[in-house]
């Protein structure tokens, strides 16, 4: 008789690729658990890049990515496909990450089969419904459905605490810190063209994102003319912007930076890429989420391109600053991490509090520990 937990780890999005694909490899060092991937490609190429670096081969592809996809064409076809499979695989419980569409489609449809659901990154709120959008309630709705909360840090924990979710969370700090030494290589040699050209020892790199939707607009032309500021008025810098796939993104950047001096427009890089890139800048401007927990592990200070952020515990910590959408608070802001070298060091030396680097195997022991608690529930009623 198969004793094995059967996990199921759904994703769809390269951002949840590269914080799903460490806990994947570590589900499937254990005995104890039978690890199965489905993937429903939110995300296409970016995503299949991500798994290639992992190693991670997926057991089923939805193959769902269509042009001109909506929120609700994404989460219709989730729901559709994945109810199929559930009832084929049966899995004892589905983890699903963070706050995406993919995310909340896959534990809408493990609920209406009544199958367990584990969160991972959960707690995460900035309490505005449509900032980040549709994010934002994706995860609030998902922590509704879950079973077990995969938090990570003590915050987040008070988070699900307020919303009255007391039981089945564990604080395991952030798997993308558990990413880095599948993707940092000493004297790695880049993919990318642009990024080959650049001198990392005579000149500071600025690594910079920003694509978020509730940015398009005023508040990306913001951004975009604050970096150009930077740029003249600081000679010494360079800047890498990978910059989205949206044609919206693509024209607004391109128009306002497209020929300023030591601005480099790239396309979308592999992980690879981007975690090298970013352990040899010296400064890091974003609206990603991500970045905000990643760039503190290399000691660089990140300026957050946005009104608000659900990661308080890292301004708190002081590894990033907020800086807004308004163009001159944003230039002064960078503009004193570059040319302050105390306000810099503050920032560069505090203490990264998304974990230390043993987040899947936190997450891994939850699940042992929850299968072990629910068969002896099951033998003490018989």
């Amino acid at each position: 008789m198969n004793h094995k937990i059967r996990v199921m780890s759904v994703f769809g999005t390269r951002p949840e690729a590269i914080k799903m694909c460490p806990l994947i490899r570590e589900l499937e060092k254990r005995k104890e658990i039978e690890s199965i991937v489905c993937v429903t490609g939110q995300h296409r190429q970016m995503l299949d890049q991500v798994l290639d670096i992992f190693q991670v081969k997926p057991d089923y592809d939805l193959k769902l990515m269509k042009d001109r996809q909506t929120l609700t064409t994404i989460t219709t076809e989730v729901l559709l496909h994945l109810g199929t499979l559930f009832q084929e695989v049966k899995p004892d419980i589905i983890l699903v990450h963070g706050d995406t569409t993919t995310s909340f489609s896959a534990a809408l449809a493990a609920f209406y089969q009544q199958i367990p659901v584990g969160h991972v990154e959960a707690g995460l709120r900035t309490y505005d419904k449509y900032s980040p959008f549709p994010e934002e309630m994706n995860r609030k709705m998902i922590s509704q459905i879950a079973e077990l909360y995969f938090a990570p840090t003590e915050n987040n924990k008070k988070n699900l605490k307020k919303e009255n979710i007391q039981e089945g969370i564990y604080v395991t700090g952030n798997t993308v810190i558990d990413a880095f030494p599948y993707t940092v290589k000493k004297d790695y040699i880049f993919k990318e063209e642009r990024i080959k050209k650049i001198d990392f020892y005579k000149k500071r790199l600025i690594l910079m994102t920003a694509h978020r939707r509730e940015n398009l607009g005023k508040p990306l032309e913001n951004i975009c003319y604050a970096i150009k500021h930077l740029a003249e008025e600081n000679r010494d810098i360079q800047v890498v912007y990978p910059v989205h796939l949206n044609p919206v993104v693509r024209s607004t950047v391109y128009e306002i930076l497209g020929n300023v001096e030591r601005v480099y427009l790239t396309e979308p890089m592999d992980v690879e890429d981007m975690h090298n890139l970013m352990s040899q800048s010296f400064l890091i401007m974003t609206d990603s989420g991500g970045l905000q927990e990643e760039g503190p592990h290399f000691g660089i200070p990140v300026v957050v391109l946005r009104t608000e952020t659900e990661r308080p515990e890292a301004v708190e910590a002081g590894t990033v600053v907020v800086a807004g959408t308004k163009e001159e608070e944003i230039f002064e802001i960078a503009n004193t991490l570059l040319n302050n070298t105390q306000v810099y060091e503050k920032m560069a030396h505090a203490i990264n509090p998304y974990g230390d680097g043993h987040a899947s195997e936190r997450i891994v022991e939850a699940l042992i520990e929850w299968k072990k608690n629910k068969k002896n529930e099951l033998e003490m009623r018989k």
